[in-house]
């Protein structure tokens, strides 16, 4: 019977934040396009992004124009089929897509900078202005996203994609502001940030280079977390009608699908690839989520890496995450 082998993982100290240098292996700020799942999501996102800036030139009709081809399936003259008034659904997607990625980055990129402002600034100040910030981040906190933009949404009949993502982005930042404070709170007495204040660094240096470098991974979650937030918030308020029916994006390509009864009929080719392109951006945002938290997250990266040096050795954790070696078959006895 083998003896367990018991192998001592690195662990990574979390005193001192993240450094700017290099650190073993050669790893520097650019190691991140090494990681995996931020290639394929950075990819995916990229395809998405190319979509969007040239949809109008590479649609291959005009996605209002009407034809006699109707409820056609896909073929080589229309790739993903028709509507039932003959209408290119490639063309609906592809132009489309611009209007959801527009929506997700521009929602997600104001909630993010809102959040970031209000959360460090209520926790690296602390006192009186600590107290009205996180008050006025508790207020927004219970305000409903989703309802008020219908309310807002049914109010104004001409309301599009952007005053959906000013919406989603003055109701989202209250939640990320409320970790970037407690995370703040835990930073600003850490040795590099006294040592800091010790040599005379003044405030923003101090905020700019040791607090928010080691809030990457959170800033980076809250963005992407708000992007699908947005994105489907979009889609949903499309697909129930409530914005302009009349401006492609995905979801508008599922009302007019719905309303004419696509899955009734067996009109898959008008629904599923719309249902496909929302999980492959969803994905996406999500594996650039994590390769970024593996990145700015020590642990995350040793023990990625002694994962993949372990299974070489033929050393496999067991419970409690004590690496356990184990023999081939022929050294066993086994059959």
């Amino acid at each position: 019977m083998a003896t367990p082998t018991t192998v001592d993982l690195p662990v990574a100290s979390g005193e001192h934040g993240i450094s700017p240098k290099k650190g073993r292996g050669g790893r520097g700020a650019w190691s991140i396009f090494r990681n995996r799942k931020a290639i394929v999501g950075l990819s995916i996102l990229g395809f998405f992004a190319i979509i969007a800036a040239l949809g109008d030139v590479i649609a291959p009709y005009d996605p209002n124009k009407v034809s006699s081809t109707l409820m056609s399936g896909p073929s080589g003259e229309h790739w993903l089929g028709t509507t039932n008034t003959g209408q290119d659904i490639l063309s609906q997607l592809i132009v489309g897509t611009r209007g959801v990625l527009i929506v997700g980055l521009l929602a997600g990129a104001i909630a993010t900078a809102i959040s970031v402002l209000i959360g460090v600034t209520a926790g690296f100040i602390g006192g009186v202005g600590d107290e009205f910030l996180s008050l006025l981040a508790n207020v927004f906190l219970v305000i409903p996203a989703l309802p008020l933009i219908i309310i807002i949404a049914s109010q104004l009949p001409e309301a599009g994609g952007t005053t959906v993502a000013l919406v989603i982005a003055f109701t989202g930042w209250a939640w990320g502001s409320r970790i970037m404070r407690a995370q703040t709170l835990s930073l600003r007495r850490r040795d590099f940030v006294e040592a800091a204040r010790a040599n005379g660094e003044s405030l923003w240096r101090i905020v700019c280079f040791e607090i928010l470098p080691n809030l990457t991974a959170i800033i980076a979650s809250g963005f992407i977390g708000t992007v699908i937030f947005a994105v489907l918030s979009q889609i949903t308020l499309a697909f129930i009608g409530v914005t302009s029916v009349s401006t492609w994006n995905w979801g508008t390509i599922l009302f007019w699908a719905q309303s004419n009864q696509a899955l009734a009929q067996g009109a898959w080719w008008w629904f599923v690839p719309a249902g496909l392109c929302i999980a492959a951006l969803g994905t996406a945002l999500t594996l650039i989520n994590f390769g970024i938290d593996e990145f700015v997250n020590p642990r995350l990266r040793t023990t990625g890496g002694s994962a993949k040096a372990q299974r070489a050795k033929r050393i496999r954790a067991r419970v409690g995450f004590t690496p356990v070696y184990r023999a081939p078959a022929e050294k066993r006895g086994e059959d």
